[in-house]
């Protein structure tokens, strides 16, 4: 056949195509205005995920004292055991600023701490970048000489992070971001003039923000140190359109919600309301619990005792309590000044792994089952996922009988102990619910440790 006639008829064929009703995709924009940024949906990876990993590095960990917010209960605050602890330790003029020469960070191995991560089956971590300090772990154009490529460690903290989850896992990466600093020149002077000038959040905060996103692309920007001013000083609404319009992760990014005074727990992408936050009911929009292993610190203290880190009992608890809530849980590790992560966090979070390894199919891409709760033995938590119902059960049943009273079964209901692979007999409980017969086990034949996961098909 002639070529020509070839163009032709492919021609023709593509014409009639578009008339047949085919039409170009509208791509969805989003205004500055929270009626328009809250209408996001949420991309579904968050919300599967389930558990991600917070990481708290910075120049609070060269002190490791009391907390991360250090420099202001020492400098501000002048809360007596900080000042006790500069004056028994350091010289008299010694300065906050002068801790950056001891954050060195000589032994940080990112492709370690990214295997750790993996290991502990988070899905996600987020990593701070600034915190109130202003210190940056990344070399900022607008942070000159106080950033880690120009003082302590020499090295781009944030990038060596993102190069090793990126190419080591499967892992998002989150970035961490405060936006006010307690001590910036420029801050001082517009909270000043209550906010009437905007100069630190135009000239410092919102640019560091448009570099991280452009420099590293991050799943998840998590904003803090908002609730000073509103979020028309900050501009948050103009850069949140531009992350999900035009930015380089538009499409996968996922953000909390501390974008302003009075923000938390009524916009943005996700709620995290508070720090520990842990409502025990579902709630109406998706949330985060962002909580700490260190009960007293987000920072590695040097003081801490065994009985201030959380038992795995105890985060066990936590995550299944959250996960059935429809929360995702994030987990804090405080990062020593030498960039090591110390053996009880490792040791939580790898045992976490080994938990999640068995019982995963109850926490990923699960969703709230019609009660969160048990009507009638205490800590069991249910979560469903792919037409089964799961009661997580936090005390093994003694002396073998498991009531619980929110699960009806029908008479094809059948139920199972996820990692084990003998079978249960039930019968119905009164005045109703499920009874289900629990038999001899041997230490070596339980799945796990904490935690028992019974999955129930064909309920009511």
């Amino acid at each position: 056949m002639d070529t020509r006639i070839i163009v032709l008829i492919f021609l023709a064929l593509t014409q009639a195509c578009g008339r047949s009703g085919r039409t170009k995709k509208t791509e969805t924009r989003y205004d500055p205005t929270w009626e328009s940024l809250d209408s996001r949906p949420l991309p579904t990876w968050f919300d599967e995920a389930k558990v991600g990993i917070f990481v708290s590095l910075g120049l609070f960990s060269v002190p490791s004292f009391g907390d991360e917010w250090f420099w202001e209960y020492w400098q501000k605050e002048k809360r007596p055991k900080y000042v006790q602890y500069m004056k028994d330790n350091y010289k008299p003029d010694f300065t906050y600023a002068d801790f950056a020469a001891d954050f060195t960070a000589e032994f940080h191995d990112a492709d370690a701490w990214a295997e750790l991560f993996a290991a502990s089956g988070a899905k996600y971590i987020v990593y701070i970048t600034k915190h109130h300090g202003g210190f940056c772990n990344w070399p900022t154009n607008v942070s000159f000489n106080w950033n880690s490529m120009q003082v302590g460690p020499k090295r781009d903290l944030v990038g060596e992070i993102t190069q090793a989850l990126k190419s080591k896992t499967d892992l998002h990466l989150g970035l961490y971001h405060s936006l006010f600093e307690w001590f910036n020149p420029l801050y001082l002077q517009d909270k000043a003039n209550n906010y009437t000038t905007t100069r630190f959040a135009k000239e410092k905060a919102i640019p560091e923000l448009y570099e991280l996103v452009n420099n590293y692309k991050p799943d998840i920007v998590w904003s803090d140190g908002e609730w000073e001013a509103p979020d028309t000083y900050w501009g948050s609404k103009e850069f949140l359109a531009w992350l999900y319009n035009d930015s380089p992760v538009k499409d996968t990014v996922v953000t909390n919600d501390r974008w302003g005074k009075g923000d938390a727990c009524h916009h943005g992408g996700y709620w995290t309301c508070s720090d520990r936050y842990n409502p025990g009911v579902l709630q109406p929009r998706k949330w985060e619990n962002s909580m700490t292993i260190d009960k007293e610190s987000w920072a590695f203290r040097r003081e801490a005792v065994l009985d201030d880190y959380l038992t795995m009992d105890e985060i066990i608890a936590i995550l299944v309590e959250t996960v059935s809530c429809g929360g995702n849980l994030l987990i804090n590790v405080g990062g020593t000044k030498y960039g090591t992560i110390s053996p009880i966090y490792e040791e939580r979070l790898r045992q976490m792994g080994q938990w999640l390894k068995v019982n995963g199919e109850a926490i990923y891409a699960s969703k709230p089952w019609l009660a969160q709760n048990d009507t009638v033995t205490p800590g069991v938590w249910y979560t469903q996922r792919a037409g089964i119902v799961y009661a997580i059960v936090l005390n093994w049943p003694q002396p073998g009988q498991l009531h619980l009273g929110s699960a009806l079964p029908t008479n094809g209901t059948q139920v199972s102990l996820v990692g084990y692979t003998g079978s249960f007999s039930w019968q119905h409980a009164s005045p109703k619910g499920i009874s289900i017969t629990i038999p001899p086990i041997t230490v070596n034949e339980m799945p796990c440790q904490w935690g028992w996961v019974f999955a129930l098909t064909k309920m009511v």
